[in-house]
């Protein structure tokens, strides 16, 4: 297997709506917040995970093509493949291997997953840009906002059980990368499979709370040839 070219997409993912990727379980504080979100741990910077980017992508094409039964709601797998297969499913067998490509399968499947070759692709933690950087030190912006919640009572109306998260608010910009490797004898659609997994994502939400309207993002790229690719692709076909 030979590896014949190295594929960068890069540009800026841009906030529509306000963004929660939690950072975890930590120490509370007086007067902090009880849903954190994650944060560099120099700059104390709010970033977007590589992890949270690549999952979200996966997950949505795993639904497009309509294996994920097989596979009992865990990430796609070769031998969920096998069984739909076995099955005569009227899934997408075909883009499910293509997704194993793109995003690998688990270190158990290493002897199943061996004509598939190494994961093809590679997303890199998202950084704020340097102009947001700029904006926040300046004070024109805020990096991070906090957000009350509360659950209202049916009966009542009053509101109970309040929650304070931090989000970061729309308008912040990050940098992306994503990498794409192409073997030789690799199918010349793997890129656009990826980007129609990014234009999933535009229409659906990053991190967490996304049916209350969080994580709405807009990703600009670098490339005008992609640029051009993406703004007409239809990513449920």
């Amino acid at each position: 297997m030979k590896l014949v070219e190295l594929k960068e997409i890069k540009g800026k993912i841009v906030l529509e709506t306000g963004l929660h990727i939690g950072a975890g379980d930590i120490e509370m504080h007086i007067g902090g917040t009880d849903n954190p979100v994650v944060k560099h741990p120099f700059t104390h910077e709010p970033y977007i995970p590589g992890s949270s980017l690549k999952g979200r992508v996966r997950s949505l094409l795993e639904l497009k093509s309509g294996l994920l039964v097989y596979s009992q709601g865990n990430p796609l797998s070769m031998k969920a493949i096998e069984k739909a297969e076995k099955q005569a499913s009227t899934g997408d067998i075909e883009l499910g291997r293509k997704i194993l490509k793109l995003f690998g399968t688990s270190g158990a499947e290493a002897e199943e997953a061996r004509e598939l070759g190494p994961t093809r692709v590679s997303f890199s933690d998202c950084m704020i840009t340097k102009d947001c950087r700029k904006k926040a030190q300046k004070g024109e912006i805020v990096l991070t906002e906090i957000k009350a919640e509360n659950m209202v009572n049916r009966i009542t109306g009053t509101a109970e059980n309040p929650r304070f998260s931090e989000r970061v608010p729309a308008g912040v910009e990050f940098d992306f990368s994503v990498t794409l490797k192409v073997f030789e004898g690799d199918e010349d659609d793997l890129e656009e499979i990826l980007l129609k997994g990014l234009k999933l994502l535009e229409h659906d939400a990053l991190g967490g709370s996304g049916s209350r309207g969080y994580g709405r993002i807009r990703f600009e790229f670098d490339d005008e040839e992609i640029k051009r690719r993406y703004e007409v692709l239809t990513p449920l076909e």
